[in-house]
């Protein structure tokens, strides 16, 4: 007779008592899941997005972008770390990561390792607890999926407009400005 297991859940406390080993760790309702360090292509992509975030954020006042090591933490069992966020610094340099603001923009990188956490838990994770855009970013296919709470789901192939509440006017950019120019291969 096959008798089916309860799923184990973690706790923030084993989460933070895993070891710092270059893996990722996050927790979605209980469930860990382990990411292998980044690939330099991940990082590239990441610190393009960065540049063309940052000044646009602080030209608008909405905020800052955070890179991993900063969270989102909601509860006692779920921590995520995403690629970027741009969210308010906190109100005090003591206050806890479960009382930061809410960000208004968070970005995955996906790769062939996270594409399934990036598209199903942590989307689905980011809708609960009122993330207003969610980008997955795609270098293989060179698109960012955007995530609008409220709206229909839409895939940029070559320009992207992010327009958050609080902004005069609404940031746009070439996706050939985050993953680089195309390379054509000529047949030998």
């Amino acid at each position: 007779m096959h008798v089916a297991r309860a799923k184990r859940l973690w706790t923030l406390s084993e989460l933070h008592g895993l070891p710092e080993d270059g893996n990722k760790y996050e927790l979605i309702h209980g469930e860990l899941f382990v990411t292998p360090a980044p690939t330099f292509n991940h990082e590239t992509v990441g610190a393009r997005l960065t540049r063309l975030l940052d000044r646009y954020v602080e030209e608008n006042n909405l905020g800052f972008v955070y890179h991993p090591r900063a969270v989102v933490r909601v509860g006692k069992h779920s921590e995520v770390e995403p690629d970027l966020m741009v969210r308010q610094p906190p109100r005090s340099r003591n206050q806890a990561w479960e009382d930061a603001p809410t960000p208004i923009l968070i970005v995955e990188i996906e790769s062939p390792t996270t594409r399934r956490r990036d598209r199903l838990y942590k989307r689905n994770f980011y809708a609960e607890v009122g993330i207003p855009e969610y980008w997955i970013v795609d270098s293989d296919d060179r698109t960012i999926h955007v995530v609008r709470l409220g709206h229909d789901d839409s895939v940029a192939t070559e320009t992207l407009t992010w327009h958050p509440d609080g902004a005069q006017l609404p940031l746009e950019f070439r996706l050939d400005d985050v993953f680089g120019p195309h390379h054509v291969i000529e047949p030998t």
